[in-house]
């Protein structure tokens, strides 16, 4: 009885739904608890800064040194650790999932590297993003997962099937980083593969919204919310969302958004560029590798100094922060005077006495735009997904705040006048940016024609009323990055191909062990002492 129950328990353990609930469970208190560690590094940051109010020289100390000395730690760690965790680590899975070997990549060492440096590098408050790496994270998971599991069977040892898993853990990642699980498994479809098995596509979605389920109780368990809710929860009126007169305002931010996004890329790549050409830099770099990362970060933190020049780009704000108040459903430029509106809690941070709204977030616009393409540069395991989404969401504010000023009435329809939500505009221009994925030193971006941020974006507001003027916007978006993308961006990854003429034939293994269909049982024996290999050719005759 002990015996048959135990072969029971491993017949199950070897099962799908064993191996994906175990993965959305692990991968949300992993989310949940890194979330919990950056939002506790940011308060200590406000704790700092607000602490020592009374002098201003040593407020800009602790502001300066807290991130440089968070930053340095999240290179040095990961350097010493495994240099495989730097960057976002979306192009390695892409590789691995075209069937590559990287075996370093998926190793227990790489993990504890990326997650101990995206905590400290998120948490030292400069504008890097955390959908890439999570992605990767989620697929170190579901490896040590399946060898942990390929102790009690042998199911486990499938390459084939650990590559579906593979596929499965990036929908994942997306699933719990955002809480959008629908979001994510369209993001692995759409970033990871080639071609997609629809088998696939209920185990991402299955363990993705488990993830993200798990991944909300908690933050309800832990008192942060009243009950399960979107992450950035909007409240624009449903009845009359948005007037059609609107329209052709919702496509120019898509075509902006999508030259943006390609201008982004390009300027990332030129820094790495840069950086590498110049051989006096690339030498004194390697020597003192953490020094270039302190540099960027020292910069970037004097310039959002809040007494400073961050006064006028909202510098005291974290990115969580900024987007809630981009998503603010008031218009807050009556006419452009600031004195008629009352700025509440984090709002208050957009008001400048001496300049209006629209410097404020001109100014926010250009700084983070050239801030996060050179952060994204750092050596620490960063994505540059949540920055570009802050830039577009302020770029939308910014459109759609002209359009509440220029009419402060709103469009005036037959017999109803509705007034214009900003909000709206920023919940629009985020889906346009491009993905950028990080290759750490190996700088590429690639431009992925990506639908899933639109729907990750309803699943972030927890709204599907603008779903229409995104869908324009993301469809202009594209059509933009197309235009540019082509001449630009993408690198010649092959020569002519009349350089080659070694066939096939030339290099193939001729000696080959295979299985066929009318073989007898002595055969197969004979075949399996002789050969290591774990796969073999099933052929007719």
């Amino acid at each position: 009885c002990a015996l048959q129950c135990q072969r029971f328990l491993i017949s199950k353990v070897g099962e799908d739904w064993v191996f994906l609930i175990l993965l959305g469970l692990v991968m949300a208190l992993v989310s949940w608890a890194m979330d919990f560690a950056i939002a506790t590094c940011l308060q200590a940051q406000k704790w700092m800064y607000g602490g020592l109010d009374t002098n201003v020289l040593l407020q800009y100390l602790a502001w300066v040194t807290y991130p440089t000395v968070l930053i340095t730690f999240s290179a040095g760690f990961t350097q010493i650790l495994a240099p495989q965790a730097v960057g976002s680590g979306i192009p390695e899975m892409k590789t691995i999932l075209r069937g590559v070997v990287l075996k370093e990549y998926l190793t227990f060492k790489t993990f504890v590297a990326k997650v101990i440096g995206l905590t400290c590098a998120l948490g030292s408050g400069m504008p890097l993003g955390k959908e890439g790496p999570f992605v990767h994270i989620a697929s170190m998971c579901a490896a040590l997962l399946s060898r942990f599991l390929s102790l009690f069977g042998g199911i486990y040892e499938n390459e084939a099937r650990n590559i579906e898993m593979l596929a499965a853990a990036c929908a994942v990642g997306v699933g719990c980083c955002f809480a959008a699980p629908i979001g994510g498994v369209l993001f692995s479809i759409e970033v990871t593969s080639t071609f997609f098995a629809v088998r696939n596509y209920w185990r991402g979605f299955f363990a993705a919204t488990f993830s993200a389920f798990i991944f909300r109780v908690l933050a309800v368990w832990n008192k942060d919310e009243e009950t399960i809710t979107a992450l950035f929860k909007t409240r624009f009126r449903l009845d009359f969302p948005f007037d059609l007169q609107e329209l052709p305002a919702f496509a120019v931010i898509g075509i902006a958004s999508g030259f943006g996004g390609a201008l982004f890329v390009y300027l990332n790549r030129k820094i790495v560029q840069f950086m590498r050409r110049q051989k006096t830099i690339n030498r004194f770099l390697m020597k003192k590798r953490l020094l270039f990362p302190a540099l960027v970060t020292l910069i970037i933190s004097t310039l959002t100094f809040p007494p400073g020049f961050g006064q006028f780009m909202a510098g005291q704000l974290t990115q969580k922060d900024t987007l809630v108040t981009l998503f603010d459903n008031q218009t807050w430029a009556k006419q452009g005077l600031n004195d008629e509106f009352e700025y509440l809690g984090i709002l208050e941070a957009w008001r400048h006495p001496r300049s209006n709204v629209f410097v404020t977030l001109v100014v926010f616009i250009l700084m983070k735009f050239w801030m996060s393409a050179l952060a994204t540069t750092i050596p620490v395991p960063c994505g540059a997904f949540m920055p570009v989404f802050v830039i577009g969401a302020a770029f939308g504010r910014l459109v759609g705040e002209s359009m509440a000023a220029w009419f402060p009435d709103g469009i005036h329809t037959d017999s109803n006048t509705y007034r214009i939500v900003p909000g709206g505009y920023a919940v629009v221009a985020p889906d346009n940016h491009p993905h950028m994925s990080w290759g750490g030193r190996r700088g590429w971006g690639a431009v992925t024609h990506t639908l899933s941020t639109a729907v990750i974006v309803f699943e972030l507001t927890g709204q599907i009323s603008h779903i229409l003027p995104v869908m324009i916007a993301v469809i202009l978006a594209n059509a933009a990055q197309g235009k540019v993308g082509g001449i630009t961006l993408r690198p010649p990854l092959l020569s002519p191909v009349r350089k080659y003429n070694v066939r096939v034939e030339d290099i193939m293994v001729r000696d080959i062990r295979y299985v066929t269909l009318n073989c007898k049982y002595r055969d197969l024996q004979q075949v399996l002492h002789s050969t290591k290999m774990k796969n073999l050719p099933l052929v007719e005759s």
